[in-house]
């Protein structure tokens, strides 16, 4: 059983994003997210000056119903960058997320399977011993992250996300 929770084919998916980037501690990366023929595109520039380096969308809060889900399908393109998939269970700005990484092939559309089970609680880019494991039910934003601790440019294209049983 598979459901489908993001799909930029839908014309009002751009207005239930955010960019969050490292601004926010005084870095200087930029990103933008623009949403063309179905395909959202998360692209910009990192940057590792006043000690920032990552660059973010994610979702606005909404209560995505995975109470009987195992994990996420995300179809993506990337450029041989490794990404992050985070998960936050509470509306929060800013507080613990869940993270899971993944590696993209340049110019080549993948699949990426993601397990809850594989998501790890972080605060600011820190692993948190004991906390709580992820709870699906409790899923209200979806976000993806470069932080790869190189500078650079990113592209990101993203076709959906799909909750897998």
């Amino acid at each position: 059983m598979k459901k489908l929770i993001i799909d930029f084919k839908d014309p009002a998916e751009k207005s239930r994003w955010e960019l969050v980037n490292d601004a926010v501690m005084g870095g200087i990366s930029e990103s933008r997210l623009t949403i063309e023929g179905g395909i959202a595109l998360f692209q910009g520039e990192v940057s590792l000056e006043n000690y920032g380096g990552f660059a973010s969308i994610r979702s606005l809060p909404q209560d995505f119903g995975l109470d009987d889900y195992k994990g996420l399908i995300v179809r993506v393109r990337g450029d041989g960058k490794t990404y992050r998939l985070r998960l936050r269970t509470d509306a929060e700005y800013d507080g613990i997320a869940y993270q899971s990484v993944f590696l993209t092939e340049p110019r080549e559309w993948i699949t990426v399977q993601l397990p809850f089970s594989g998501f790890v609680p972080v605060f600011r880019g820190r692993i948190v011993p004991g906390a709580p494991a992820l709870s699906p039910d409790r899923i209200r934003r979806i976000g993806f992250m470069i932080a790869d601790s190189q500078e650079g440019s990113f592209r990101l294209e993203l076709e959906e996300v799909e909750a897998y049983a």
